[in-house]
């Protein structure tokens, strides 16, 4: 089934923006199959015109992250995301994240009881051709209790990042310092080189959590990465060092590590 875009109206998108954003983003979602352990992994697929792009789940300072609202959705319990490796784009002098022309993203749904699962809600995404606009995609699918297998489900679960296991990490360590309004977190991680500029992307468990473009260099098989986190508070924070995801992409290919140790 598939949706057009409804624009977030808002006085800082002109008028032309506005109507354009009304008309170049599609949404369908894939009903996929039910799992042997009971969940079900159904797709979002988001098919933008030539030209324009959209974000990631970390977008980088210049982009929107994808936020989702489930209300109205029936025998939903959890919802693991599977995003794709996405590819590196600089916008205005700064660097963003995400996709282009079509992206599928799987979904696994948990479900409170077995039967069929009202997939219904919406998502708020940023898309961008030389102006950034935002825009609601609104869904509402029935996942059957039985299903059938997706090709397009299947290739996207594949373009998926490897594990740390996967890229050889040998060890990753975080040390944090104290700034004026927060802290900066430079990890430093054992692993092969994934190829040519290689780019580092820091994510807490806090989505409130502001954070810097992280700078990345390279010697041998050390790869340090280093950002600033900014809390709501503008003061420095505790943080949890197992709460910390680090995304290493380059080349078409990510890792994707869960946690550090003091460093």
């Amino acid at each position: 089934m598939t949706f057009r875009a409804f624009l977030i109206t808002s006085s800082l998108l002109a008028a032309p923006a506005a109507t354009l954003a009304q008309d170049m983003v599609e949404l369908d979602v894939l009903p996929g199959w039910r799992e042997a352990d009971g969940t079900h992994m159904a797709a979002l697929r988001v098919t933008l015109d030539p030209g324009w792009k959209t974000y990631w789940r970390a977008p980088g300072d210049a982009g929107i992250p994808p936020q989702f609202d489930w209300r109205g959705a029936d025998n939903m319990r959890a919802v693991a995301f599977h995003w794709p490796v996405p590819d590196v784009y600089m916008t205005n002098g700064m660097r963003t994240i995400g996709y282009e022309n079509q992206v599928v993203i799987p979904m696994q749904v948990t479900p409170h009881a077995d039967g069929e699962i009202r997939m219904r809600g919406s998502v708020q995404i940023g898309v961008c051709e030389e102006i950034c606009v935002p825009v609601t995609l609104k869904f509402d699918e029935a996942l059957p209790a039985k299903g059938a297998p997706d090709g397009a489900i299947r290739a996207a679960l594949s373009d998926r990042p490897h594990s740390e296991a996967e890229a050889s990490v040998a060890a990753v360590t975080c040390a944090v310092d104290p700034i004026a309004d927060g802290l900066r977190i430079t990890a430093s991680i054992a692993m092969p080189a994934l190829g040519q500029g290689e780019v580092a992307v820091f994510e807490t468990a806090d989505p409130k959590i502001w954070i810097s473009e992280a700078a990345t260099r390279r010697e041998g098989n050390m790869l340090t990465a280093s950002a600033e986190m900014v809390s709501p508070s503008g003061q420095p924070f505790a943080l949890n060092r197992s709460d910390v995801r680090i995304t290493v992409l380059s080349a078409g290919q990510a890792v994707d590590i869960r946690g550090c140790e003091a460093g």
